[in-house]
């Protein structure tokens, strides 16, 4: 059984969200402070973290950097929840690692099928075979999680890592939205798009002159040029 950890100070949300995952077959964990949130996710490493932004005593934003520093907690994927919108802030959950975001208020519906996509992606992302891909200035060893962009060594998230990989195995093919939504996020159901655009853009950010080669498709998605 799969076990979450809920972080979220509003105590009746919290327990709503427990109730419909364990109606799903999940156990979960709560905690209604940031420090608490944190402790309990270093001591139990959940097999996924639902953690609010806004929260009392620590932020989301720091709790999610240090699970990415630590070893133990460096690959448990972390589903963000806010009352903000704005770009900004879906921009910086995922530049601290958080592997998807969700605006509140939102339907248990999709919290539920979000939480299954990203479940289901770090499964099969264990199974994956591994290869070594270049691509003009980028190389990746999918065996290692290794990324090279302009000769240095960067950093990505995991998404980002399977982002890049789907697109480098497919170079000059224009890749839809859905295609992307469904490969890279295992999500067989429509959703907000937004969340492609904004890892798109941290990962041009990241590879630096290279991800330049990462093509805007208007109206229709993207594609990732030889050079």
């Amino acid at each position: 059984m799969k076990r979450i950890l809920v972080i979220e100070d509003e105590k009746d949300l919290a327990e709503l969200l427990a109730f419909n995952l364990e109606k799903e077959g999940f156990a979960t964990t709560l905690a209604f402070d940031g420090a608490l949130g944190l402790s309990a996710a270093i001591t139990e490493t959940p097999d996924l973290v639902i953690l609010d932004l806004m929260l009392p005593g620590m932020l989301g934003t720091e709790i999610c950097k240090t699970l990415r520093k630590e070893t133990a907690t460096a690959s448990i994927p972390v589903l963000m929840l806010t009352a903000k919108s704005d770009e900004i802030d879906r921009v910086v959950g995922f530049e601290v690692g958080a592997d998807d975001y969700i605006v509140k208020p939102f339907s248990m519906r999709e919290l539920i099928l979000r939480v299954k996509a990203i479940l289901r992606r770090c499964n099969n992302e264990q199974t994956l075979p591994g290869a070594t891909l270049t691509l003009g200035g980028i190389t990746i060893d999918t065996e290692r999680y290794r990324v090279v962009s302009a000769g240095s060594e960067i950093i990505l998230t995991s998404t980002e890592f399977k982002l890049l990989r789907f697109l480098m195995e497919r170079p000059e093919r224009v890749i839809s939205r859905d295609q992307l939504l469904q490969n890279v996020w295992s999500y067989h159901e429509i959703v907000d798009t937004r969340t492609i655009d904004t890892h798109i853009t941290r990962l041009r950010g990241k590879l630096g002159s290279p991800g330049d080669q990462i093509k805007t498709v208007r109206g229709f998605g993207y594609k990732i040029e030889k050079s």
